[in-house]
């Protein structure tokens, strides 16, 4: 069996939540089984996230592969760069499909900041870490089925909550752990630099 090679990318553009715990908007929410070709169709595979204009663009279609008969609201509106929504919240399987980076990578471009979701798939999940992206939070509830999108939430992720603000109703997640400061660092190589794991 091979080893895996691990392949460095800066991203062109910081992100500048980095550090920030406590997150307040509404709410993007998509059901089970979303995968990578609904939140990155291969078509835009051919932008290149460590080109600045190109990290931009490759926001705009960000879940633009999901169904219109299912999700009428899109996640980046037509014409725009950057999504409404900063948290997503989703069912079973998040991420699930190919192993490609772009998917955290396109929603993080368009202003994405947490997936709260039932379950992820586990490369999407390091993906969201190693590229530093997403924050993602696995919900000990389904979320999706008592949010609608536009609802607004309150994410603490030092708390490891999702209060509802209409109601003040409290969802706890489980704890990033090891997760949040890699995050927090804005990925991988970023963490491994800022604790002398590799040189600066």
């Amino acid at each position: 069996m091979k080893a895996e090679k691990s392949i460095e990318i800066t991203l062109p553009t910081p992100q500048s939540s980095a550090m920030q715990s406590v997150f307040t908007g509404p709410v993007y929410v998509v059901r089970d089984n979303i995968d990578t070709d609904q939140i990155i169709p291969a078509q835009y595979l051919n932008l290149v996230p460590t080109i600045a204009e190109e990290y931009e663009k490759l926001g705009s279609y960000a879940l633009c592969g999901l169904p219109d008969e299912l999700y009428p609201e899109r996640f980046v509106r037509e014409g725009q760069l950057d999504s409404d929504y900063a948290i997503v919240v989703a069912g079973r399987n998040f991420g699930c499909g190919s192993s490609r980076e772009h998917a955290p990578i396109a929603m993080g471009s368009a202003n994405g900041r947490i997936v709260v979701a039932e379950s992820f798939a586990r490369i999407f999940f390091r993906n969201c870490v190693s590229t530093g992206e997403l924050y993602p939070c696995e919900s000990a509830e389904r979320l999706c089925d008592i949010l609608k999108t536009g609802d607004i939430v309150t994410v603490d992720l030092d708390a490891s909550t999702v209060t509802v603000n209409a109601t003040g109703v409290k969802h706890p997640f489980k704890p990033l752990g090891d997760v949040r400061p890699v995050v927090d660092a804005g990925g991988l190589f970023n963490y491994a630099r800022q604790t002398g794991m590799i040189s600066k």
